[in-house]
């Protein structure tokens, strides 16, 4: 028993999910952001790239004319300034639109979560005994699988791309430059989007061997779900003394009418009702008070206290639980039923105890501890 409760077999709860999400442990996936940023810089090169021509051409020209003003006012710093002017805001804007995409990425694959902790360094990652876990674990072995994966996808889409794109680069500068040029750009686009799309497929082939690991990661004991369920609700220590004070405060509010009662009702204990029959103040028997689970104890225990009989009756306990509001009288239908309880009742008080009875409820008038109809 003691084995079986020390076993990792119960699947973790949404707080332990949540907890272990808070300490880093999400999905990630580096295949994802590789070919997102891949993706992101393709996409760039395609759209932006007349933009990069333009401007590097506009700092070519201007870096070959020679005039006379290039002697004599020399200037090379102004001359490297619009070099990098003309250069740089496109590279940049590369650089952080993939820096972007790249951590949205991350990101929405690990539940939205960013930790600075994550970057900071730890022991066990130099620990030569946990990089040999790693290496020759079962982590070692999937991760090697995705390696070789990895290239033989990657490599047959360059050698794809290569049998179609290497001899037109080839024969580069048989025509006009700026169209050469642009044929090459458009190449090396072509190629960063099937890697791209490669890298795609692994990771979704990745995800659910990550998704299967986090999830046996974080498997539970026995002894775990019952420290989660203290965490949650509190000791039992505290718990008991939670209800305690409710059954104070129940008590309180109760306390006078059971006062005034002849017996008390129960089910036999998630439902009470307290009743009286007094025959010049009503024609049939009253509800003073009705309660359920702890305001159901709490009239047990100060009927208990005031020595008022408590009876168990569970089926019509509910009945006139659900069928009677406080300070009414019960429905004509269960007339019957309580009149048999009251002569037991006077019977007990008269010190000549009768056999107690036995009480029927109509099948239209029995409810279930939710309130429903057994009848429906």
């Amino acid at each position: 028993m003691s084995d079986q409760a020390g076993e990792k077999s119960f699947d973790p709860t949404p707080k332990r999910k949540a907890d272990a999400a808070k300490k880093g442990d999400v999905l990630r996936s580096k295949e994802l952001a590789t070919a997102v940023s891949m993706a992101v810089g393709g996409v760039w090169l395609m759209l932006a790239g007349p933009w990069l021509f333009g401007n590097v051409g506009s700092a070519a020209r201007a870096a070959f004319e020679f005039e006379r003003d290039s002697i004599v006012y020399f200037a090379p710093e102004q001359l490297m300034t619009g070099l990098l002017g003309s250069i740089l805001p496109p590279i940049l804007t590369l650089g952080g639109v993939v820096m972007i995409a790249t951590v949205a990425s991350q990101l929405g694959f690990g539940e939205g979560r960013f930790l600075m902790g994550n970057l900071a360094p730890k022991g066990s990652r130099l620990n030569p005994a946990n990089g040999f876990k790693r290496m020759f674990g079962t982590q070692g072995l999937v991760e090697l699988g995705k390696s070789i994966l990895k290239l033989v996808l990657l490599s047959g889409l360059t050698a794809w791309w290569a049998y179609h794109n290497v001899m037109p680069l080839l024969r580069l500068g048989d025509g006009d430059l700026v169209a050469q040029l642009g044929a090459a750009w458009d190449a090396m686009a072509q190629l960063l989007m099937l890697l791209s799309v490669g890298l795609a497929l692994i990771a979704l082939i990745d995800f659910p061997i990550q998704l299967l690991r986090r999830l046996g990661r974080l498997k539970m004991t026995q002894q775990d779900l019952r420290d989660e369920d203290k965490q949650a609700e509190g000791s039992p220590e505290k718990r008991m003394m939670i209800r305690q004070r409710q059954r104070k405060m129940a008590r309180g509010g109760v306390a006078k009418a059971v006062g005034e009662a002849q017996f008390i009702l129960t089910n036999p204990s998630h439902f009470s009702v307290a009743m009286t029959y007094d025959p010049e103040l009503a024609s049939a028997p009253v509800v003073l008070a009705k309660g359920r689970d702890e305001k159901a104890l709490a009239m047990r225990e100060l009927a208990g206290e005031l020595d008022i009989p408590v009876l168990e009756y569970p089926a019509l306990a509910r009945s006139v639980y659900f069928t009677t509001r406080e300070n009414q009288v019960i429905r004509a239908e269960l007339y019957a039923a309580i009149a048999s309880i009251l002569a037991f009742v006077f019977s007990l008080k008269r010190g000549t105890p009768i056999a107690r009875p036995l009480v029927s409820v109509p099948v239209e008038l029995q409810f279930d501890a939710t309130g429903k109809l057994k009848a429906a």
